[in-house]
């Protein structure tokens, strides 16, 4: 582990929201993009830089125009989220010492979780919250084992790096995981719920 170099963070934004029905990188909760709140909560855990993987047609704001941003374009998110995943790490790549996944439909991330998981790292070189016996993001790959990511099929991923090499993650119990946006109603709910 070096520790001399920052910790990045790789935000997988680049599916086609088939459930949903239309774009959810653009779905807005609490007067932002859902795209936004991830953004935000690497920002806000001091992860720097930050690799957005998100589709061709998605024009980076102005407003997003920061040296730490790196924005990623997929071309073929129809492969899965083990592309995303590898173009992600690729972009933050000699960088970083270890790079947090975080999901672009998670917007209400909270920065105790990213911090727990970052917080624990050590002999292994993955780091994933747990909560209810499921590992899920955030998830800290260290860039010793980015390679990792490589290997992974069409459907594979995320799930799949954490299943196949459990004797290399260290599991962080957490209250709970941020809930992901699926559907519209995933949506309306956490509108409901309020930033609370």
């Amino acid at each position: 582990m070096n520790v001399n170099r920052p910790v990045g963070a790789v935000i997988l934004a680049a599916g086609a929201s088939r459930r949903y029905g239309s774009p959810k990188q653009l779905a807005m909760v609490d007067g932002r993009t859902l795209l936004d709140h991830a953004i935000e909560s690497a920002v806000t855990a001091a992860l720097a830089p930050v690799a957005a993987v998100v589709p061709v047609w998605l024009s980076r704001p102005a407003r997003l125009d920061q040296a730490w941003l790196r924005w990623v374009r997929n071309p073929f998110p129809e492969r899965g989220m083990g592309l995303s995943l590898r173009l992600g790490l690729e972009a933050l790549g000699d960088e970083v010492s270890a790079a947090v996944i975080l999901l672009g439909d998670q917007p209400r991330m909270p920065a105790a979780t990213i911090a727990a998981v970052i917080g624990a790292r050590g002999a292994l070189p993955i780091v994933a919250a747990l909560a209810d016996g499921v590992l899920a993001p955030p998830v800290l790959l260290e860039r010793t084992h980015f390679h990792l990511a490589g290997g992974l099929t069409r459907d594979a991923g995320l799930r799949e790096v954490l299943r196949s090499n459990l004797d290399l993650v260290t599991a962080v119990q957490v209250a709970g995981h941020a809930p992901d946006v699926d559907l519209p109603d995933d949506l309306d709910r956490l509108s409901r719920q309020g930033t609370g």
